[in-house]
Protein backbone atom coordinates (compact mmCIF):
# COMPACT_ATOMS: atom_id res chain seq x y z
CA UNK A 1 0.00 0.00 0.00
CA UNK A 2 1.57 3.22 -0.78
CA UNK A 3 1.81 6.14 1.42
CA UNK A 4 -0.27 9.28 0.40
CA UNK A 5 1.14 12.43 0.41
CA UNK A 6 -0.38 15.92 0.65
CA UNK A 7 -1.78 16.26 -2.74
CA UNK A 8 -2.18 20.15 -2.35
CA UNK A 9 1.54 20.91 -1.99
CA UNK A 10 2.94 20.65 -5.14
CA UNK A 11 5.10 23.56 -5.67
CA UNK A 12 6.34 22.78 -8.73
CA UNK A 13 4.58 24.47 -11.51
CA UNK A 14 5.56 22.98 -14.82
CA UNK A 15 4.21 25.53 -16.62
CA UNK A 16 5.52 28.37 -14.88
CA UNK A 17 9.08 27.01 -15.32
CA UNK A 18 8.49 26.42 -19.03
CA UNK A 19 7.21 30.09 -19.31
CA UNK A 20 10.72 31.56 -17.28
CA UNK A 21 12.80 29.45 -20.18
CA UNK A 22 10.41 30.86 -22.76
CA UNK A 23 11.21 34.20 -21.60
CA UNK A 24 15.40 33.80 -21.45
CA UNK A 25 15.45 32.74 -25.47
CA UNK A 26 18.39 34.62 -27.02
CA UNK A 27 19.36 36.87 -24.12
CA UNK A 28 21.22 39.87 -25.11
CA UNK A 29 25.28 39.97 -23.94
CA UNK A 30 24.39 43.29 -22.07
CA UNK A 31 21.50 41.32 -19.59
CA UNK A 32 23.38 38.60 -19.33
CA UNK A 33 26.55 40.68 -18.11
CA UNK A 34 24.18 43.06 -15.77
CA UNK A 35 22.91 39.29 -14.21
CA UNK A 36 26.85 38.15 -13.43
CA UNK A 37 27.25 41.78 -11.59
CA UNK A 38 24.66 40.91 -9.74
CA UNK A 39 25.91 37.53 -8.44
CA UNK A 40 29.22 38.82 -7.87
CA UNK A 41 27.34 40.38 -4.68
CA UNK A 42 26.85 36.92 -3.57
CA UNK A 43 23.07 37.86 -2.88
CA UNK A 44 21.59 34.94 -5.50
CA UNK A 45 19.79 35.12 -8.48
CA UNK A 46 16.30 34.52 -9.23
CA UNK A 47 15.06 31.72 -11.64
CA UNK A 48 14.97 34.14 -14.57
CA UNK A 49 18.53 35.14 -14.38
CA UNK A 50 19.42 30.93 -14.07
CA UNK A 51 17.28 30.29 -17.11
CA UNK A 52 19.13 33.47 -19.46
CA UNK A 53 23.10 32.23 -17.60
CA UNK A 54 21.87 28.89 -18.84
CA UNK A 55 20.55 29.91 -22.41
CA UNK A 56 23.29 31.78 -23.31
CA UNK A 57 25.62 30.50 -26.53
CA UNK A 58 28.06 33.18 -26.36
CA UNK A 59 31.37 31.50 -25.69
CA UNK A 60 32.87 34.61 -24.14
CA UNK A 61 30.32 35.37 -22.02
CA UNK A 62 30.67 31.68 -20.77
CA UNK A 63 33.92 32.39 -20.16
CA UNK A 64 32.83 35.31 -17.90
CA UNK A 65 30.02 32.67 -16.58
CA UNK A 66 32.89 30.20 -15.18
CA UNK A 67 34.64 33.66 -14.13
CA UNK A 68 32.40 34.88 -11.74
CA UNK A 69 32.02 31.36 -10.42
CA UNK A 70 35.62 30.66 -9.50
CA UNK A 71 35.37 34.28 -8.01
CA UNK A 72 32.18 33.77 -5.35
CA UNK A 73 33.45 30.18 -4.90
CA UNK A 74 36.46 31.99 -3.70
CA UNK A 75 35.03 34.30 -1.43
CA UNK A 76 33.07 31.99 0.59
CA UNK A 77 34.56 29.10 0.43
CA UNK A 78 38.29 29.87 0.10
CA UNK A 79 40.24 26.92 -0.50
CA UNK A 80 38.69 24.51 1.69
CA UNK A 81 37.17 21.24 -0.08
CA UNK A 82 34.99 18.70 2.52
CA UNK A 83 36.28 15.20 1.78
CA UNK A 84 33.63 12.10 2.82
CA UNK A 85 33.00 8.66 1.92
CA UNK A 86 29.60 6.82 0.94
CA UNK A 87 28.92 3.82 3.03
CA UNK A 88 25.96 0.98 1.18
CA UNK A 89 24.32 -0.05 4.45
CA UNK A 90 22.02 -2.25 1.70
CA UNK A 91 20.80 -3.09 -1.57
CA UNK A 92 17.67 -4.16 -1.10
CA UNK A 93 14.95 -2.38 -2.54
CA UNK A 94 11.07 -3.28 -3.72
CA UNK A 95 11.22 0.16 -6.31
CA UNK A 96 11.58 -0.04 -9.78
CA UNK A 97 13.49 2.87 -11.03
CA UNK A 98 14.44 1.99 -14.51
CA UNK A 99 18.21 3.60 -14.07
CA UNK A 100 19.19 1.90 -10.72
CA UNK A 101 20.87 -1.11 -10.44
CA UNK A 102 19.00 -1.97 -7.08
CA UNK A 103 16.02 -2.22 -9.27
CA UNK A 104 14.04 -5.01 -7.77
CA UNK A 105 13.61 -6.90 -10.95
CA UNK A 106 17.28 -6.96 -11.44
CA UNK A 107 17.78 -10.50 -11.04
CA UNK A 108 21.38 -10.37 -11.97
CA UNK A 109 21.95 -7.94 -9.06
CA UNK A 110 23.38 -9.88 -5.23
CA UNK A 111 21.34 -8.79 -2.88
CA UNK A 112 23.00 -7.57 0.87
CA UNK A 113 21.97 -5.66 3.97
CA UNK A 114 25.10 -5.35 6.10
CA UNK A 115 24.47 -6.75 9.61
CA UNK A 116 25.99 -4.97 12.84
CA UNK A 117 29.40 -6.39 12.86
CA UNK A 118 29.09 -6.26 8.64
CA UNK A 119 28.65 -2.08 9.21
CA UNK A 120 31.60 -1.96 11.76
CA UNK A 121 33.78 -3.86 9.86
CA UNK A 122 33.36 -1.64 6.98
CA UNK A 123 33.37 1.58 9.17
CA UNK A 124 36.81 0.63 10.92
CA UNK A 125 38.43 0.30 7.45
CA UNK A 126 37.00 3.58 6.47
CA UNK A 127 38.15 4.71 9.95
CA UNK A 128 42.01 3.67 9.31
CA UNK A 129 41.73 5.10 6.17
CA UNK A 130 41.40 8.92 7.40
CA UNK A 131 37.62 9.16 6.91
CA UNK A 132 35.80 10.96 9.47
CA UNK A 133 32.55 11.71 7.83
CA UNK A 134 30.21 8.88 6.34
CA UNK A 135 27.09 8.73 4.07
CA UNK A 136 25.22 5.91 4.84
CA UNK A 137 22.75 4.84 1.88
CA UNK A 138 20.16 2.39 2.12
CA UNK A 139 17.78 1.13 -0.82
CA UNK A 140 13.93 0.70 0.27
CA UNK A 141 12.35 -2.31 2.12
CA UNK A 142 10.25 -2.81 5.16
CA UNK A 143 13.09 -4.37 6.60
CA UNK A 144 15.31 -1.04 6.33
CA UNK A 145 12.60 1.11 8.68
CA UNK A 146 13.65 4.25 10.02
CA UNK A 147 14.30 1.53 13.36
CA UNK A 148 17.08 -0.35 11.23
CA UNK A 149 18.39 2.91 10.09
CA UNK A 150 18.90 4.62 13.62
CA UNK A 151 20.61 1.35 14.80
CA UNK A 152 22.83 1.43 11.92
CA UNK A 153 23.95 4.79 12.51
CA UNK A 154 24.66 4.00 16.10
CA UNK A 155 26.77 0.83 15.11
CA UNK A 156 28.90 3.94 13.26
CA UNK A 157 29.27 5.92 15.68
CA UNK A 158 30.27 3.82 18.54
CA UNK A 159 32.96 1.75 16.19
CA UNK A 160 36.32 2.73 17.14
CA UNK A 161 39.22 3.07 14.88
CA UNK A 162 42.65 2.19 15.35
CA UNK A 163 44.21 5.52 15.40
CA UNK A 164 42.41 8.91 15.99
CA UNK A 165 38.60 8.24 16.95
CA UNK A 166 35.27 7.56 15.18
CA UNK A 167 33.43 8.98 12.07
CA UNK A 168 32.07 12.39 13.56
CA UNK A 169 29.50 12.73 11.05
CA UNK A 170 27.11 10.53 10.03
CA UNK A 171 24.87 12.01 7.14
CA UNK A 172 21.99 9.47 5.49
CA UNK A 173 20.42 8.97 2.49
CA UNK A 174 17.36 6.82 2.13
CA UNK A 175 13.94 6.85 1.56
CA UNK A 176 11.51 9.40 2.20
CA UNK A 177 9.95 8.28 5.73
CA UNK A 178 6.88 10.02 8.21
CA UNK A 179 7.60 12.86 10.62
CA UNK A 180 8.02 9.69 13.41
CA UNK A 181 10.22 8.02 11.12
CA UNK A 182 12.44 10.97 11.03
CA UNK A 183 12.70 11.96 14.63
CA UNK A 184 13.89 8.66 15.07
CA UNK A 185 17.11 9.87 12.53
CA UNK A 186 17.06 13.08 14.51
CA UNK A 187 18.01 11.60 17.81
CA UNK A 188 20.32 9.23 16.51
CA UNK A 189 21.75 12.83 15.58
CA UNK A 190 22.37 12.08 12.49
CA UNK A 191 24.21 15.36 10.07
CA UNK A 192 22.46 15.88 6.72
CA UNK A 193 19.68 13.90 5.41
CA UNK A 194 19.87 13.78 1.61
CA UNK A 195 17.34 12.62 -0.54
CA UNK A 196 16.93 13.42 -4.55
CA UNK A 197 13.81 13.87 -6.24
CA UNK A 198 15.79 12.55 -9.59
CA UNK A 199 13.85 14.21 -12.25
CA UNK A 200 11.12 16.82 -11.40
CA UNK A 201 9.29 16.62 -14.37
CA UNK A 202 6.69 14.78 -13.17
CA UNK A 203 5.22 12.49 -16.06
CA UNK A 204 9.02 11.72 -16.98
CA UNK A 205 9.40 10.52 -13.16
CA UNK A 206 6.31 8.72 -13.68
CA UNK A 207 7.74 6.67 -16.67
CA UNK A 208 10.95 6.25 -14.78
CA UNK A 209 9.28 4.64 -11.41
CA UNK A 210 7.25 1.82 -12.81
CA UNK A 211 6.60 0.45 -8.68
CA UNK A 212 6.88 0.39 -4.93
CA UNK A 213 6.58 3.57 -2.90
CA UNK A 214 8.85 5.61 -4.88
CA UNK A 215 6.42 6.00 -7.38
CA UNK A 216 4.82 8.61 -5.43
CA UNK A 217 6.39 11.60 -6.74
CA UNK A 218 4.81 13.95 -3.91
CA UNK A 219 5.49 12.09 -1.14
CA UNK A 220 9.28 12.32 -2.25
CA UNK A 221 9.08 16.29 -3.33
CA UNK A 222 7.58 16.55 -0.02
CA UNK A 223 10.11 15.08 2.19
CA UNK A 224 12.19 17.70 3.32
CA UNK A 225 9.29 19.12 4.63
CA UNK A 226 8.61 16.24 6.89
CA UNK A 227 12.39 16.33 8.38
CA UNK A 228 12.96 19.66 9.17
CA UNK A 229 9.14 19.07 11.16
CA UNK A 230 10.83 16.59 12.93
CA UNK A 231 14.24 18.47 13.17
CA UNK A 232 16.34 17.56 11.13
CA UNK A 233 17.54 21.20 9.49
CA UNK A 234 20.31 20.36 7.39
CA UNK A 235 18.92 18.77 4.34
CA UNK A 236 20.43 17.58 1.10
CA UNK A 237 18.84 17.65 -2.68
CA UNK A 238 19.73 16.91 -6.14
CA UNK A 239 18.46 15.62 -9.01
CA UNK A 240 19.94 12.91 -11.39
CA UNK A 241 20.45 14.74 -14.52
CA UNK A 242 19.89 12.72 -18.09
CA UNK A 243 16.61 12.17 -16.78
CA UNK A 244 14.95 15.35 -19.03
CA UNK A 245 15.68 18.45 -19.75
CA UNK A 246 18.29 19.80 -17.59
CA UNK A 247 16.83 23.82 -17.93
CA UNK A 248 13.62 22.43 -16.78
CA UNK A 249 15.82 20.08 -13.61
CA UNK A 250 17.98 22.75 -12.40
CA UNK A 251 15.30 25.44 -12.24
CA UNK A 252 12.54 23.47 -10.38
CA UNK A 253 15.54 22.16 -7.82
CA UNK A 254 16.29 25.90 -7.26
CA UNK A 255 12.95 26.23 -6.81
CA UNK A 256 12.50 23.39 -3.86
CA UNK A 257 15.51 25.37 -2.59
CA UNK A 258 13.59 28.44 -2.71
CA UNK A 259 10.55 26.92 -0.96
CA UNK A 260 12.77 25.36 1.72
CA UNK A 261 14.02 28.88 2.68
CA UNK A 262 10.72 30.60 2.66
CA UNK A 263 8.72 27.77 4.84
CA UNK A 264 12.22 27.26 7.01
CA UNK A 265 13.89 29.86 6.86
CA UNK A 266 17.11 28.18 4.93
CA UNK A 267 17.47 26.27 2.06
CA UNK A 268 19.30 23.22 1.20
CA UNK A 269 22.23 22.83 3.37
CA UNK A 270 23.39 20.96 -0.05
CA UNK A 271 23.10 20.32 -3.43
CA UNK A 272 24.13 17.02 -5.45
CA UNK A 273 24.87 17.01 -8.82
CA UNK A 274 24.78 13.10 -9.95
CA UNK A 275 24.89 12.21 -13.80
CA UNK A 276 23.34 9.16 -15.27
CA UNK A 277 26.14 6.87 -15.79
CA UNK A 278 25.67 2.96 -16.66
CA UNK A 279 24.45 0.68 -13.99
CA UNK A 280 23.58 -3.11 -14.02
CA UNK A 281 20.48 -4.44 -15.79
CA UNK A 282 19.27 -0.80 -17.15
CA UNK A 283 19.45 -0.26 -20.67
CA UNK A 284 18.10 3.58 -20.20
CA UNK A 285 21.27 4.14 -18.19
CA UNK A 286 23.64 3.32 -21.18
CA UNK A 287 21.56 5.38 -23.42
CA UNK A 288 20.34 8.44 -21.10
CA UNK A 289 17.06 10.05 -22.85
CA UNK A 290 18.84 13.54 -21.89
CA UNK A 291 22.44 13.26 -21.46
CA UNK A 292 24.35 16.37 -21.43
CA UNK A 293 27.96 17.49 -22.63
CA UNK A 294 30.58 17.80 -20.05
CA UNK A 295 30.31 21.33 -21.24
CA UNK A 296 27.12 22.36 -20.28
CA UNK A 297 27.61 20.30 -17.27
CA UNK A 298 30.43 22.33 -16.19
CA UNK A 299 27.89 25.13 -17.05
CA UNK A 300 25.44 23.78 -14.45
CA UNK A 301 27.36 23.57 -11.69
CA UNK A 302 28.67 26.97 -12.37
CA UNK A 303 25.26 28.78 -12.65
CA UNK A 304 24.19 26.77 -9.11
CA UNK A 305 27.42 28.34 -7.27
CA UNK A 306 25.92 31.96 -8.88
CA UNK A 307 22.24 30.91 -7.54
CA UNK A 308 22.91 29.85 -4.00
CA UNK A 309 26.20 31.52 -2.88
CA UNK A 310 26.36 29.83 0.04
CA UNK A 311 25.03 26.63 -0.29
CA UNK A 312 27.21 23.30 -0.13
CA UNK A 313 27.62 21.42 -3.27
CA UNK A 314 28.52 18.04 -3.91
CA UNK A 315 30.41 15.77 -6.41
CA UNK A 316 30.65 12.14 -6.33
CA UNK A 317 32.90 9.46 -7.41
CA UNK A 318 30.53 9.08 -10.71
CA UNK A 319 32.77 11.76 -12.60
CA UNK A 320 36.13 11.00 -13.61
CA UNK A 321 39.25 12.82 -11.63
CA UNK A 322 39.99 14.92 -14.31
CA UNK A 323 36.37 16.36 -14.51
CA UNK A 324 36.09 16.76 -10.57
CA UNK A 325 39.42 18.87 -10.40
CA UNK A 326 38.01 21.47 -13.03
CA UNK A 327 34.21 21.54 -11.15
CA UNK A 328 36.13 22.24 -8.27
CA UNK A 329 37.10 25.53 -9.42
CA UNK A 330 33.96 26.69 -10.19
CA UNK A 331 31.89 25.54 -7.65
CA UNK A 332 31.88 22.09 -5.99
CA UNK A 333 32.55 22.28 -2.20
CA UNK A 334 32.35 18.82 -0.99
CA UNK A 335 33.44 15.81 -2.58
CA UNK A 336 33.51 12.22 -2.09
CA UNK A 337 36.66 9.93 -2.36
CA UNK A 338 37.87 6.45 -2.85
CA UNK A 339 33.97 5.44 -2.76
CA UNK A 340 32.50 1.82 -3.26
CA UNK A 341 28.63 1.58 -4.36
CA UNK A 342 28.29 -1.89 -2.54
CA UNK A 343 27.09 -3.30 0.88
CA UNK A 344 30.76 -4.90 2.36
CA UNK A 345 32.99 -3.50 -0.14
CA UNK A 346 35.51 -1.61 2.31
CA UNK A 347 36.01 -4.87 4.34
CA UNK A 348 35.29 -7.16 1.85
CA UNK A 349 36.56 -5.62 -1.45
CA UNK A 350 35.57 -7.17 -4.66
CA UNK A 351 38.00 -5.68 -7.86
CA UNK A 352 35.20 -3.73 -10.09
CA UNK A 353 32.35 -5.46 -8.43
CA UNK A 354 29.33 -4.68 -10.94
CA UNK A 355 26.85 -7.40 -9.74
CA UNK A 356 26.76 -5.35 -6.13
CA UNK A 357 26.68 -1.75 -7.21
CA UNK A 358 24.23 0.59 -7.96
CA UNK A 359 26.23 3.00 -10.47
CA UNK A 360 29.48 2.92 -12.30
CA UNK A 361 32.15 5.00 -10.46
CA UNK A 362 34.29 7.62 -12.98
CA UNK A 363 37.42 8.24 -10.06
CA UNK A 364 39.09 5.28 -8.69
CA UNK A 365 42.12 6.84 -6.57
CA UNK A 366 42.42 6.28 -3.21
CA UNK A 367 41.62 8.99 -0.41
CA UNK A 368 45.63 9.25 -0.03
CA UNK A 369 45.32 10.16 -3.77
CA UNK A 370 42.59 12.42 -3.84
CA UNK A 371 43.93 14.70 -0.86
CA UNK A 372 47.56 15.00 -2.25
CA UNK A 373 45.97 16.07 -5.80
CA UNK A 374 43.84 18.44 -3.59
CA UNK A 375 47.05 19.69 -2.38
CA UNK A 376 48.66 20.06 -5.34
CA UNK A 377 46.03 22.12 -7.15
CA UNK A 378 45.95 24.76 -3.59
CA UNK A 379 43.12 23.27 -2.22
CA UNK A 380 42.87 22.69 1.66
CA UNK A 381 40.92 18.98 2.46
CA UNK A 382 38.77 19.08 5.30
CA UNK A 383 36.78 16.91 7.44
CA UNK A 384 35.58 19.34 10.08
CA UNK A 385 32.28 18.58 12.06
CA UNK A 386 32.61 21.53 14.78
CA UNK A 387 29.16 23.37 12.95
CA UNK A 388 27.35 20.15 13.22
CA UNK A 389 28.56 19.16 17.22
CA UNK A 390 28.35 23.00 17.95
CA UNK A 391 24.68 23.31 16.73
CA UNK A 392 25.46 25.67 13.83
CA UNK A 393 23.65 24.26 11.28
CA UNK A 394 20.18 25.23 9.51
CA UNK A 395 19.03 28.60 9.16
CA UNK A 396 21.64 29.59 11.91
CA UNK A 397 24.64 28.23 9.60
CA UNK A 398 23.39 30.23 6.73
CA UNK A 399 23.05 33.59 8.95
CA UNK A 400 26.69 32.93 9.89
CA UNK A 401 27.96 32.00 6.31
CA UNK A 402 26.49 35.26 4.67
CA UNK A 403 28.59 37.14 7.54
CA UNK A 404 31.81 35.47 6.39
CA UNK A 405 31.64 32.46 8.79
CA UNK A 406 32.90 30.35 7.34
CA UNK A 407 36.25 31.92 5.75
CA UNK A 408 36.31 33.16 9.86
CA UNK A 409 35.28 29.95 11.43
CA UNK A 410 35.53 26.86 8.77
CA UNK A 411 38.84 27.20 7.14
CA UNK A 412 40.41 27.20 10.28
CA UNK A 413 38.63 24.22 11.56
CA UNK A 414 40.37 22.78 8.00
CA UNK A 415 43.58 23.32 8.86
CA UNK A 416 43.34 21.24 11.81
CA UNK A 417 41.35 18.31 10.64
CA UNK A 418 43.76 18.00 7.18
CA UNK A 419 46.95 18.04 9.96
CA UNK A 420 45.14 14.91 11.66
CA UNK A 421 44.87 13.60 8.37
CA UNK A 422 48.39 13.78 7.46
CA UNK A 423 49.84 12.84 11.25
CA UNK A 424 47.79 10.00 11.40
CA UNK A 425 47.48 8.12 7.78
CA UNK A 426 49.04 10.29 5.11
CA UNK A 427 51.47 8.59 3.09
CA UNK A 428 55.15 10.10 2.92
CA UNK A 429 54.35 12.16 -0.09
CA UNK A 430 50.58 13.50 0.92
CA UNK A 431 52.79 14.39 4.53
CA UNK A 432 55.18 16.40 2.95
CA UNK A 433 53.36 18.22 0.30
CA UNK A 434 50.54 18.71 3.26
CA UNK A 435 53.03 20.01 5.59
CA UNK A 436 53.79 22.89 3.12
CA UNK A 437 50.45 23.52 2.23
CA UNK A 438 49.34 24.13 5.51
CA UNK A 439 52.66 26.48 6.34
CA UNK A 440 51.53 28.15 3.68
CA UNK A 441 48.17 28.78 5.21
CA UNK A 442 49.55 30.01 8.84
CA UNK A 443 51.80 32.79 6.79
CA UNK A 444 48.41 33.90 4.66
CA UNK A 445 46.48 33.84 7.99
CA UNK A 446 45.86 36.99 10.00
CA UNK A 447 47.35 37.30 13.05
CA UNK A 448 44.88 36.35 15.32
CA UNK A 449 44.18 33.28 13.23
CA UNK A 450 47.49 32.54 12.72
CA UNK A 451 47.88 32.89 16.72
CA UNK A 452 44.96 30.81 17.44
CA UNK A 453 46.21 27.85 14.81
CA UNK A 454 49.72 27.36 15.93
CA UNK A 455 48.41 27.03 19.85
CA UNK A 456 45.69 24.13 18.51
CA UNK A 457 48.91 22.38 15.91
CA UNK A 458 50.96 22.67 19.20
CA UNK A 459 48.02 20.79 21.34
CA UNK A 460 47.98 18.65 18.50
CA UNK A 461 51.60 17.52 17.99
CA UNK A 462 51.50 16.83 21.63
CA UNK A 463 48.43 13.75 20.95
CA UNK A 464 45.44 15.69 21.01
CA UNK A 465 42.94 15.06 18.70
CA UNK A 466 39.72 16.25 17.26
CA UNK A 467 40.26 19.99 18.05
CA UNK A 468 37.83 22.79 16.99
CA UNK A 469 36.97 26.56 17.53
Amino acid sequence: MLIQPDTTDNFIDAEQVWSIIDKAQQPAPSLVREILAKAGEKKGLSLLDVAILLENDNAELDAEIFATAKQVKQATYGNRIVLFAPLYISNECVNQCRYCGFNATNKELVRKTLSPEEIASDVRVLENSGQKRLLLVYGEHPKLDATFIAESVGTVYETLSDKSGSIRRVNINCAPLDVAGFKLLHQAKIGTYQCFQETYHQPTYEKMHLAGNKTNYLWRLQAMDRAQEAGIDDVGIGVLFGLYDHRFELLSMLKHAEELERRWGAGPHTISFPRLEPALGSDISLAPPYAISDYTFKKIVAITRLAVPYTGMIMSTRESAAMRTELLQLGISQISAASRTYPGAYSNPVSDQPTSQQFSVGDHRSLDDVVLDLVQHGFMPSWCTACYRTGRTGEYFMSLAKDGFIQKFCHPNSVMTFNEYLQDYASPATLAAGMRQIAHELESSTPAVKKQLMAQLARMEAGERDLYI
